[in-house]
C-alpha cells in the first residue's frame, strides 16, 4: 500500500500508478452530485447544454451534505452508495471525469469505463462524516439549488482521505481472497 498526495484537475499520469488499497490525501476542487443531480447532469448532455463545471480531470462525490454550522463551510458530508450513479458513471468517465468518490461496489460496467477511460473508484469512509467534512474548506451550491442537499457543489479540499477501491488496471480492494484455497 502506497500513499499519495494529489491534486485536482487529476490527469492519466496520476491516475495510473494507483493501485487498489492505496491511500490518497486528495486537494483542490471536487464536485457533489447524487441521484437526481446526475439525472440532470445527463439531460444536460443528451439536450447538447453545458454542464456546470469542467469534466476533464474531475473528481465527483457522492455526498449530499447536512447543512453548514455556524462558522463552518459545510455540515456533515458522508458518502452515499456508488450504485446508484452507476447507470451513470461509465459516460462522465467517457467525458473525462477521473474520479468518483463514494462507498459501496461498483457495477462491471463501471469498472470497465475505469480501465478504458484512466479513471479510480476512491472510497470514502462511511459513518464518519463528520470527520470528513474537516477536509472541505469551501463549499458553493454550482447548480441545481431546487436538489437541496442533493444539489452540485463546487468543494475545496484539502489532504481528503481516500481509499483506492478500483484501480484503472482492474484492481479491486472489495474482491474477496480464495480462502478455499489458503491451508
Amino acid at each position: 500500500m502506497a500513499e499519495y498526495k494529489l491534486n485536482t484537475p487529476l490527469t492519466d499520469a496520476d491516475m495510473e500508478p494507483l493501485r487498489a488499497g492505496d491511500v490518497v490525501f486528495l486537494s483542490g476542487t471536487i464536485y457533489s452530485a447524487r441521484d437526481a443531480a446526475h439525472k440532470k447532469l445527463v439531460e444536460l448532455l443528451d439536450s447538447g447544454r453545458e454542464l456546470p463545471f469542467e469534466l476533464e480531470g474531475s473528481a465527483i462525490y457522492y455526498v449530499g451534505p447536512s447543512p453548514a454550522p455556524p462558522g463552518r463551510p459545510i455540515g456533515s458530508a458522508g458518502p452515499t452508495t456508488s450504485y446508484r450513479m452507476d447507470s451513470y458513471a461509465p459516460r462522465l468517465h467517457s467525458l473525462g471525469m477521473k474520479a468518483s468518490i463514494g462507498k459501496g461496489k461498483r457495477s462491471d460496467e463501471v469498472k470497465e469505463a475505469m480501465k478504458k477511460y484512466t479513471g479510480v473508484y476512491f472510497g470514502a469512509t462511511g459513518g464518519a462524516g463528520a470527520l470528513l467534512s474537516n477536509s472541505i474548506v469551501e463549499s458553493k451550491v454550482i447548480a441545481f439549488e431546487e436538489l437541496g442537499p442533493e444539489a452540485v457543489r463546487a468543494m475545496k479540499v484539502k489532504d481528503f482521505p481516500l481509499l483506492v477501491i478500483n484501480d484503472c488496471h482492474g484492481g479491486e480492494l472489495y474482491v474477496k481472497p480464495k480462502l478455499d484455497t489458503a491451508v
